[in-house]
């Protein structure tokens, strides 16, 4: 009988002032992912196919997974302050960023603080602007199950849907998800989820290269904040995917995939 083999490590490293946990796997131009608010999904589908480009880091935010909580981060710039520092005791002289929601709030924050730092950007459903048409969904009004399954447009056909979100989940899972959810709400809860200044700040990020891409059913994070982003970002790059809502990457992640792959390699 063959087993597969498997093709990526998680570690913890020093960095920033703490350890850091992180999943790396790949091979190429490095890459670093940022994961959303519910916490790291661990190594999916999306991340073995981009892993056949690219270099992959994808590590757990301070208080999400097994990073330390860090107390002096307050908000979600105080938090890309900090990665960046992370990132120079990593090695990382110059990556792509990929985020998704609230990591692409993140990923935006950062690049709008060090534009050069990236060779290119990529934003999946940011939160971070408030939408002109619709709310982002409070996800502190349902239970972590109810919110990641309205983050699916069809949860029941999605391979990798019992992933990330179990039937019955484990007391551990259960409590990593509470644990994740206080983090964001102490990150991101007055106001909620964006911040007034970003679209003002995300004209910095003029030359360097930037994708958005957003799920046209999105029920999270309205599809009219997508445009704020693209109108904020000179020569940005906007793909709508049909069909889809909050999570293209394990929803759709062969058409998810093949966007990015488009945009970096380009």
């Amino acid at each position: 009988m063959t087993t597969a083999t498997q093709t990526w490590t998680e570690e913890t490293v020093e960095a920033a002032g703490t350890t850091v946990q992180v999943v790396k796997g790949g091979a190429g131009r490095p890459l670093i992912a940022l994961h959303d608010e519910m916490g790291p999904p661990g190594w999916m589908n999306f991340h073995e196919s981009l892993a056949q480009e690219f270099s992959i880091t994808a590590p757990a935010h301070p208080g999400y997974g097994n990073t330390p909580y860090l107390e002096w981060i307050m908000n979600m710039r105080d938090m890309a302050g900090w990665y960046l520092e992370a990132l120079d005791d990593m090695g990382f002289e110059k990556a792509d960023l990929l985020g998704f929601s609230f990591g692409g709030w993140l990923a935006a924050e950062m690049a709008t603080m060090n534009p050069d730092r990236f060779n290119k950007l990529v934003l999946v459903n940011p939160m971070g602007i408030k939408p002109p048409t619709g709310e982002i969904f409070d996800m502190f009004l349902v239970v972590a199950k109810e919110f990641l399954t309205e983050g699916f447009l069809d949860p029941e056909n999605t391979p990798e849907f019992e992933k990330i979100c179990p039937e019955e989940p484990t007391p551990e899972q259960a409590e990593y998800w509470e644990v994740a959810r206080e983090q964001s709400c102490r990150l991101a809860w007055r106001p909620y989820m964006y911040y007034r200044a970003l679209p003002n700040l995300l004209s910095r990020l003029k030359r360097l290269p930037t994708q958005i891409i957003w799920g046209r059913e999105n029920p999270i994070v309205p599809l009219s904040a997508s445009q704020v982003y693209h109108e904020s970002i000179p020569g940005s790059r906007l793909d709508i995917m049909d069909n889809c809502g909050h999570r293209p990457e394990i929803e759709h992640s062969e058409e998810f995939t093949r966007l990015v792959k488009e945009f970096l390699l380009e």
